[in-house]
Order: C-alpha cells, then sequence, then structure tokens
C-alpha cells in the first residue's frame, strides 16, 4: 500500500437516514420505481457524507441491507425465516435476533445481492475514492441458523455456505470491484475458544479464487450489535494463527480496548497491512483531530505509514448518523495532520 501511507477507510455500513427507517416501515404504500428511488437517495446520502470528509475508501454505506448480514437471509433458500425474536424486552443484546430453520439445502441462485450494491455504488460515486464491498463470511454468516439433521453443527453449515460467499466475491471482481471486505466477526469473537487454524482455513478457502484478483480485506471485531460487543474483548488469541490469512489488510477493533494490545500490529504489519480500528462506534465522544493524531503516533511507533490504514472499530450502523459525520470527518482531519507532520 505504498501508493497510500496512512490510508483512510470505513468497515462497511453507515446509518440508516431517518427518512429512510420510516419508509421501510410502510414499504406496502411504495411501488417498485419508488423503492429504487429509495434505494438511490440513501446510497447518495452515505456516500455524500464519506467523500465530504475526504475518506481514501468509501463504500455504500450498505443502505439497502437491513444490518450487515441479516439481509442476506432473505436470499437463501433451504431456510425457514424466523417471525420473531426470542426476546423483546430489556436492555438491548444479541438474543434479540432470532435464528432460522434449515428445512432443506442451503443455496442462493440469485446470488447475495451484493453486486447490484455495488453497481448502485459505481454508478453514484464521483471519481477519486477507491469503492469497496463488504461480504459476511460463511462461518459469520452460519452464526443465525439452527443446525439441521443435514448440517448438524455450525461448521456444517459453514461448509454449506461458504461456496455461496465464494461465488459472491467472484462475481464482485467479475463486476469490476476491486476491494472486498469479507467480514468474518464471529471468527475474532470467538478465536479464544475455537480452533483458531481451523477458522483461518474457513477463510482461505472462501476467498482463495479473488486472492490477487483484487485487494481482499477482513474485519475483525468483538461485535457490535445495538453498540454491543459479545466475544472476550481480547485480540491476542487470534494471533499468530490469524497471521496466515490470505488477506491483504486485517482490521482490528482497537479504540474499545484503549488500544492496549497496539503492540500486536508490529507483527501482523510484517505480513500484510493493518487495519487500526481508532475510533470508538460505540460511544458518543467524539474524538477530536488531535485525539486521532495522537493515536496514530502511536501506531507509528509499531508499523510503518505505508502499512497502516485507520478506520472506525467497526460500521457506523448502530452509532447516530450525527454522531457519525463528525467521527468520520475528524478521523480524516486527525491522521492528515499526521501525514503533514511527516510529509506526506
Amino acid at each position: 500500500m505504498k501508493d497510500c501511507p496512512l490510508r483512510t477507510s470505513v468497515i462497511g455500513s453507515y446509518p440508516l437516514p431517518g427518512w429512510l427507517e420510516l419508509a421501510c416501515q410502510n414499504l406496502d404504500q411504495f411501488g417498485s420505481a419508488d423503492r429504487k428511488e429509495l434505494q438511490d437517495d440513501a446510497a447518495i446520502v452515505a456516500i455524500h457524507d464519506q467523500t465530504e470528509t475526504g475518506l481514501d475508501v468509501i463504500t455504500d454505506g450498505e443502505q439497502t441491507r437491513l444490518d450487515f448480514n441479516l439481509s442476506f437471509y432473505g436470499y437463501l433458500r433451504g431456510i425457514e425465516l424466523e417471525s420473531a425474536p426470542p426476546r423483546h424486552f430489556g436492555p438491548p443484546a444479541h438474543d434479540q435476533r432470532g435464528k432460522h430453520r434449515v428445512v432443506g439445502h442451503l443455496e442462493a441462485p440469485e446470488g447475495l445481492g451484493v453486486v447490484e450494491e455495488f453497481n448502485r455504488l459505481k454508478r453514484l460515486a464521483p471519481s477519486g475514492p477507491t469503492l469497496k464491498a463488504s461480504v459476511p463470511g460463511p462461518y459469520t454468516l452460519s452464526g443465525r441458523l439452527l443446525p439441521s439433521d443435514q448440517y448438524p453443527d455450525r461448521f456444517a453449515l459453514t461448509e454449506a455456505l461458504l461456496p455461496i460467499v465464494q461465488k459472491e466475491l467472484q462475481d464482485l471482481v467479475e463486476s469490476g470491484c476491486r476491494e472486498i471486505c469479507v467480514d468474518e466477526p464471529s471468527m475474532s469473537c470467538y478465536a479464544y475458544r475455537e480452533d483458531t487454524k481451523r477458522l483461518v482455513d474457513i477463510f482461505n478457502r472462501t476467498v482463495e479464487p479473488v486472492v490477487g484478483r483484487c485487494r481482499v480485506d477482513t474485519h475483525l471485531c468483538f461485535g457490535n450489535y445495538k453498540g454491543r460487543s459479545i466475544g472476550k474483548r481480547r485480540a491476542g488469541p487470534m494471533f499468530p494463527d490469524f497471521l496466515d490469512m490470505k488477506a491483504d489488510e486485517l482490521h482490528l477493533e482497537m479504540a474499545t480496548t484503549a488500544f492496549s494490545e497496539l503492540p500486536l500490529i508490529e507483527k501482523i504489519a510484517k505480513h500484510t497491512d493493518v487495519g487500526i480500528g481508532i475510533i470508538d462506534v460505540k460511544g458518543y465522544y467524539i474524538e477530536t483531530p488531535e485525539d486521532v493524531a495522537a493515536c496514530v503516533r502511536e501506531c507509528l511507533k509499531y508499523a510503518p505509514a505505508e502499512r497502516l490504514v485507520l478506520a472506525p472499530d467497526c460500521g457506523l450502523s448502530q452509532t447516530a448518523r450525527w454522531a457519525a459525520k463528525q467521527k468520520l470527518d475528524n478521523m480524516v482531519k486527525g491522521v492528515r495532520l499526521v501525514k503533514k507532520e511527516l510529509g506526506l
């Protein structure tokens, strides 16, 4: 990444505008053309907010998804969608998301919809920023499915989903996508208790057909549904095995752990580019440009500028838009302060 040292990026999702949330609650009142217009308008909003900050890498904000991965189950055949979550009341948490019953062979004959999202992004985005698509990996995608006689455990479900995700990645590359984030937060959430070598093997087989044909990123965090983590907030258990992932960029959640494991990036940077979660998307303290610059300087003690990517900890869909805009703007301003100091 020598052509773009101290690269500024995002993970994938961006807050939905309030009017889009209201419209989604009343979609029966919209025609098909109206819905396409809604999708374009929402993507334009996300693109505008990101490009206005001066980010090096942008996405469509995942504006046409219910969630970074929940919407994908609508594309799968062989499942019976859960109509209601198991818990409605009390503090928000992951058990307020239902799991879907598998009733047949898992397939997605029409793909997962990411190619359509990327083509919309290409059509609407201005020239300049790198355009990135994001796809949930098969292990993460398997997490909301209930094992069945045909697929008796999570790993069997993962193996069934792997070729589906793999095909989506190939189709994205064929459509002109040059950067893809394969989101596997479940791997980082459960690295402390699972066979990390097995997780790495799953990831590598998933991305194998597109390695060398595009930039492959992966996002490793501790969960962010409703702004809450679910995994043990330690990156240490992922390494050294995760260094064998066939990725051009490994992104780690760091802000929520007060950068306590920052020395890890020294080893990562010897293998690949390292993305630093430098903005806390779970909190509403707005990091100042000076805060960001100080963190970047700390990162530079362990990795060279050409290996560093600066981004929020996670996608921004669980953060209010007013805060997300300010956080991204200050992140880019803070990185630019350091770039100016370094003469970049």
